[in-house]
């Protein structure tokens, strides 16, 4: 009993000591404000609920606007790569698919002068295509991945924008009391208040 009551002690006085404040979870936004630096609350930007959904609609629009709408235009050329690498990655193998569909659609037909002739068989052209049809289709789903992913950024983001964080970072020991039997169980919490 002895060990555990220095042990609790010791750390309590040692969070103590990181305590540099209690933050009132209670206090208004101007509470909050008028305790910051003043340098700091004038990039202060007003709560705006309809912000992310704003952000959601502009990249739905037009992928890489939500983003240039929360100021992140860094993020339009990563957007723009990836929406064009699935285009791409599409385009690439519908033309190989085409390529290879006609070389085994004239083999069908009885015609004996495409590309394929004495490099592939029959059971090698349909084997191709059906790999570049997989392909193909999985980069339809990138790509519709890459843009709904535009979207959840732009929206997270301005989400994000709007958390206000003020410079009362405080530690703050907690002790933890069992509720049935209402004895204390020596453990220990660190409480951190943003």
């Amino acid at each position: 009993m002895n060990r555990n009551f220095f042990l609790l002690l010791f750390f309590s006085l040692t969070f103590s000591l990181f305590s540099f404040g209690q933050n009132d979870s209670l206090a208004t936004r101007t509470e909050n404000i008028a305790r910051v630096n003043p340098e700091t609350t004038k990039n202060f930007k007003e709560y705006n609920p309809l912000a992310p959904a704003k952000a959601a609609f502009y990249s739905a629009v037009l992928p890489g606007l939500g983003q240039a709408y929360n100021g992140s235009y860094w993020k339009i050329p990563l957007v723009y790569a990836a929406i064009g690498g699935g285009v791409y990655a599409f385009i690439y193998n519908n033309n190989q698919y085409n390529k290879y569909r006609d070389a085994y659609k004239s083999r069908l037909a009885g015609e004996t002068d495409d590309e394929f002739i004495n490099v592939l068989s029959d059971d090698a052209l349909i084997d191709a295509q059906k790999r570049f049809r997989r392909n193909k289709e999985i980069s339809i789903l990138v790509t519709i991945a890459a843009y709904a992913l535009n979207i959840i950024d732009a929206n997270v983001e301005a989400h994000l924008q709007q958390f206000n964080v003020s410079e009362d970072l405080s530690l703050r020991p907690n002790l933890g009391i069992d509720e049935f039997s209402g004895k204390a169980n020596y453990n220990l919490s660190v409480n951190f208040n943003f």
